[in-house]
């Protein structure tokens, strides 16, 4: 069954939460909702949106309720959005994103060597079958 979609302030907090390997209401308020402006009960809503989407888990500690990523993540979560995004925006194509990749000029040389492992990845599958 296929988690419902988040959008990118939710995917932020996603991240957050996983770099900081969990967290309360309160911590996440403090160093992830003051720098954009949240009220803690808007981090609140969004932590409680995310549970309720399956992302978070949360458990009671000393009286505080602790959240931390379900699964495997906010790595997972972000591949489920490109994939998202390639298959409603792009029509299930590639092609428009790395064309736009190439256009950027931008991609740093780790970027360059991981697209470099991804594509050697991809042509090893077509050489099995």
């Amino acid at each position: 069954m296929r988690r419902r979609s988040i959008g990118d302030q939710e995917l932020a907090l996603l991240n957050h939460l996983a770099d900081c390997g969990g967290a309360s209401v309160g911590e996440v308020a403090a160093a992830f909702g003051e720098s954009r402006g949240l009220a803690r009960s808007t981090v609140l809503t969004m932590m409680e949106r995310l549970r309720g989407k399956g992302y978070l888990r949360r458990r009671q500690v000393r009286g505080v309720y602790r959240y931390t990523a379900a699964g495997t993540g906010a790595g997972e979560v972000m591949r489920e959005a490109v994939g998202s995004f390639v298959e409603k925006t792009l029509q299930g194509s590639v092609s428009p994103f790395v064309a736009w990749m190439s256009e950027r000029g931008t991609v740093s040389d780790d970027e360059l060597a991981e697209l470099e492992r991804l594509v050697e990845t991809l042509q090893s599958r077509r050489r099995e079958e």
